[in-house]
């Protein structure tokens, strides 16, 4: 499993730093977290069929996690017809908003597998196998455990304080936790990741004024090779 970060920002792009974006490649099949970006110019430079995405899972729908969702399913409703991924959305309403856009623009619409995000199990393809939980960062937001290839990787999404609602049940024996950066110091962090002791831990999604924070967080847990995301970066679990 390889966990390339397409946009590490916060809440608004910064210089060599897109919206909140993660691709997961298992073998030949590709995988989303959050689209706050165009992935499909991202698929076609690097030389992937559109068609081999099999799943896009939103943590929650504000626009730096979203606003790339509309061009990839318009261009997957007239152009990349092959393309069927399951889109998972936190608000399933958030069908009909895309749908309607992409009618407005006079493309052809087709019916896309949109699907709800749920507390629990979530979806399992045989390849790729996703828990959610819920989050407080909004009235619908998640957290998720993504697992292949006898690894785990947890992307803890948008939170309001790691006291009221880290996902400590999806952290066990993680490989890997992706932690945001964006809403609090993220030495909040320091006592739900020695609990939960990931073999490495990416701070994503952080907003400058946490730098400090960050690599305050690193120096008390140096076991666990804390570093911060920054885009194109790539980490093979």
């Amino acid at each position: 499993m390889k966990i390339t970060f397409l946009g590490a920002s916060h809440g608004i792009p910064e210089p060599h730093r897109r919206c909140s974006c993660a691709m997961v490649t298992v073998g030949e099949r590709i995988y989303f977290v959050d689209m706050g970006v165009m992935a499909i110019c991202d698929l076609t430079d690097r030389g992937i069929p559109v068609e081999a995405v099999k799943g896009i899972f939103i943590t929650h729908m504000h626009g730096d996690h979203t606003n790339g969702l509309i061009h990839f399913a318009d261009l997957i409703s007239w152009y990349y017809t092959g393309a069927n991924p399951a889109i998972y959305l936190p608000l399933l309403a958030g069908k009909d908003v895309v749908t309607d856009w992409i009618a407005l623009s006079c493309h052809a619409t087709r019916a896309l597998d949109y699907r709800q995000v749920t507390e629990g199990y979530l979806y399992d393809d045989g390849v790729l196998k996703v828990t959610a939980v819920p989050t407080q960062h909004t009235q619908s937001s998640f957290a998720y455990r993504l697992e292949a290839e006898g690894k785990a990787v947890l992307f803890t999404g948008d939170m309001q304080r790691p006291h009221l609602d880290f996902p400590a049940s999806l952290a066990g024996d993680a490989d890997l936790i992706i932690c945001e950066g964006a809403h609090f110091p993220a030495t909040e962090y320091k006592p739900f990741l020695e609990q939960a002791a990931p073999k490495r831990v990416i701070v994503n999604h952080y907003a400058p004024w946490n730098v400090p924070h960050i690599m305050e967080l690193a120096k008390a847990l140096p076991a666990m090779k804390i570093t911060m995301a920054n885009d194109g970066m790539e980490v093979n679990l």
